[in-house]
C-alpha cells in the first residue's frame, strides 16, 4: 500500500484546534472539530482533491466537544462511518462531555469557565466502535487505530505504517499550539498518569512524528524529553495529594 499523507485541517486558527485527513488508497478523516465546522472542514478536504463521498471513515479521537462536535454534520455531508471507543460511547451519544473537566494547570481552569466546552453537541452513534487495536486496511488506509486511554477512557490515536502518529490530546503543543513545536499537556486530562503511559507506549513505537489535536507536528524525541519531565511533576503532585483522576 502506498504511503500515507497526513494533512493538517485547521478548524480554529493556525494550529489552535485541528482536524486530519490522512490519504492513503482512500481518504480517512480524523476528528470532527467544534459544532457547526462540518462544511469548513469539507471545503478543506475538498480543496485538497478529495471526492468526499470516498472519504471511507471519520475517526474520532475522544468525547470533548472540539474533537467530535461535528461528526454528525460530517457524516452526512460525506456518507462516510464514524468510529469511536466504546469508553467514550457516553459523550457521542449525548453529545455532551463528562464534567466537571479536570484541568491540566492554569490555562484549562480559565479554559473550564468557557460555555463553549459545555455547550451540547448533536450526537451520534459510532458504526465502528472500537475496543482495542484496529486495522484500517480495509478503509484503504496503512495505519491502525491504537487505544491511548487517560485524557478521556475512550481516546485513541491514528497510527500510519511510515510512523506519523496522529495524537488527539494524547499531547499539544503549548498555549493550544502558539508556541510551535514545544510539547506541553491540553487544558485537561481525566486521567494524568494513564495518559503519560499512554504516551510512553506511543513513543516507544519509534513514531516519525506526532500529529496533535492543538498544534504544530511535534518532534517525537523532544516529546520523550517532556515526558521524563512530567513523569517527575506527577509524581510530586501524586505525593502532595494534588493529583485529581476522574472516579478517584
Amino acid at each position: 500500500m502506498s504511503r500515507t499523507k497526513v494533512v493538517p485541517i485547521p478548524v480554529m486558527g493556525r494550529h489552535n484546534i485541528n482536524a486530519y485527513l490522512l490519504l492513503g488508497r482512500r481518504p480517512v478523516i480524523v476528528d470532527a472539530g467544534t459544532p457547526g465546522s462540518g462544511q469548513k472542514i469539507l471545503d478543506q478536504v475538498t480543496a485538497h482533491g478529495v471526492d468526499p463521498s470516498d472519504v471511507s471513515l471519520i475517526v474520532i479521537t475522544h468525547g470533548h466537544i472540539d474533537h467530535f462536535g461535528s461528526a454528525a454534520e460530517l457524516h452526512r455531508l460525506t456518507g462516510a462511518p464514524v468510529a469511536g471507543h466504546i469508553a467514550d460511547l457516553g459523550p457521542y451519544r449525548s453529545g455532551r462531555v463528562r464534567e466537571p473537566y479536570l484541568p491540566t494547570g492554569p490555562m484549562g481552569r480559565l479554559m473550564a469557565r468557557n460555555r463553549k466546552l459545555h455547550a451540547r453537541a448533536e450526537p451520534f452513534e459510532p458504526a465502528v466502535l472500537i475496543r482495542g487495536e484496529t486495522s484500517l486496511e480495509d478503509f484503504g488506509l496503512a495505519a491502525r487505530i491504537m487505544p491511548t486511554p487517560g485524557h478521556t477512557a475512550g481516546s485513541v490515536s491514528v497510527l500510519t505504517d511510515d510512523g506519523d502518529l496522529v495524537a488527539g490530546d494524547l499531547v499539544a503543543g503549548s498555549f493550544m499550539g502558539l508556541i510551535r513545536g514545544k510539547p506541553a499537556n491540553p487544558p485537561f486530562h481525566d486521567d494524568p498518569q494513564q495518559n503519560l503511559t499512554s504516551l510512553r507506549k506511543m513513543l516507544a513505537l519509534n513514531p516519525t512524528a506526532l500529529h496533535v489535536g492543538h498544534g504544530s507536528p511535534l518532534d517525537p524525541d523532544r516529546v520523550r524529553q517532556w515526558a521524563y519531565r512530567q513523569h517527575d511533576r506527577l509524581v510530586r503532585l501524586h505525593a502532595a495529594g494534588r493529583l485529581t483522576t476522574r472516579g478517584k
